[in-house]
């Protein structure tokens, strides 16, 4: 299907993708799917991902799905995946390695008491021709379904990724000189 037919038809006839939470082993079952996701979407700007990107999310989800509280959503559009995102508890004490280092060096002792046991938005993905339709802000919504604190953290560079969270009520958490972008969600 070409980007155009998808917009057109899911503009012209309300068609919207199918949203569907999966555990750790139906994550890890669907593992094919979420990877060409992630190399369709962060192939291009800012992210620049090659194939070993790709194959790095593949390995880390290996993990992942067994980490406590480890969700996803896969959004796909006539069987095809078109969007994931993924979740988990943040554990305590604040993890280290990956970008959590540069988190704690953004955010300093408040990253303990403000991230500890928040929902952490892993990662959100959506390819690139099924953007622009509210298809992020969905799966972030189902995502984070029943949690009264969730996280998540992007590039600088990610102008859309952060507008999106602004719009979407997320409060920014580092200033502009921070070389991560980390969001905060507090529900009631």
């Amino acid at each position: 299907m070409t980007p155009d037919r998808w917009r057109g038809e899911r503009a012209d006839k309300g068609v919207t993708p199918h949203l569907e939470r999966l555990a750790g082993d139906q994550a890890f079952a669907r593992a094919d799917e979420l990877v060409e996701i992630y190399r369709t979407a962060f192939s291009g700007p800012p992210w620049n991902e090659d194939e070993c990107g790709a194959a790095d999310f593949a390995r880390r989800l290996t993990g992942d799905v067994r980490r406590p509280g480890f969700v996803a959503v896969l959004a796909t559009w006539e069987g095809r995946p078109v969007g994931f995102g993924t979740v988990w508890q943040t554990a305590s004490p604040f993890p280290s390695g990956r970008a959590y280092d540069r988190v704690r060096r953004a955010l300093g002792a408040s990253a303990e008491a403000r991230l500890v046991g928040a929902l952490e938005v892993d990662e959100l993905a959506v390819s690139p021709h099924a953007r622009g339709q509210g298809l992020a802000g969905r799966i972030l919504d189902l995502l984070c379904e029943g949690a009264t604190r969730s996280w998540l953290l992007t590039a600088p560079q990610a102008g859309d990724a952060i507008r999106l969270y602004e719009r979407t009520g997320w409060q920014r958490l580092t200033g502009p000189e921070a070389d991560v972008v980390v969001f905060l969600l507090e529900r009631t």
